[in-house]
């Protein structure tokens, strides 16, 4: 078998601050935090003079990481921010939650915008779609 494991998700955003701080509010902790930078950097990018911090969150269980990079040199180009759902590509980060109405409304102040409503697909489960900074779309599921 040549997968060990899914290590983490990376996610590139202008603001890191901004976004520890929705992901924080989700329950997810700090793990670390660096700077990168020189000939190994620039070998693996392609990115002539990359300077990029990076901090590395895990969700509670220790299972799932997530490393939210902010580029200082040269600076992130952006596709569309409010991509549909059913755009191609990897679209969303799914979290089990305890409590989906409570997280919607903790991270609306840290700039969380339902995508659509939140459903109940289950007796006593709901799931929705909740836009983050950066226009990153998360997934919710409680399981009732």
């Amino acid at each position: 078998m040549a997968i060990k494991r899914m290590d983490h998700i990376g996610v590139v955003v202008t603001d890191l601050a901004a976004a520890k701080a929705f992901f924080f509010e989700l329950g997810m902790e700090l793990v670390g935090e660096t700077t990168v930078s020189g000939a190994w950097v620039e070998g693996v990018s392609a990115l002539p003079g990359v300077v990029a911090d990076i901090s590395f969150l895990r969700t509670p269980d220790g299972h799932g990481q997530l490393e939210l990079t902010t580029y200082r040199e040269p600076l992130a180009t952006t596709l569309e921010p409010s991509a549909p759902p059913n755009t191609l590509g990897l679209r969303n980060l799914m979290f089990v939650i305890d409590d989906v109405h409570d997280t919607v409304e903790r991270l609306k102040a840290h700039g969380g915008e339902l995508v659509g409503t939140i459903e109940e697909y289950q007796p006593g489960n709901y799931f929705c779609y909740l836009r983050g900074p950066e226009g990153i779309v998360v997934a919710m599921a409680s399981e009732g």
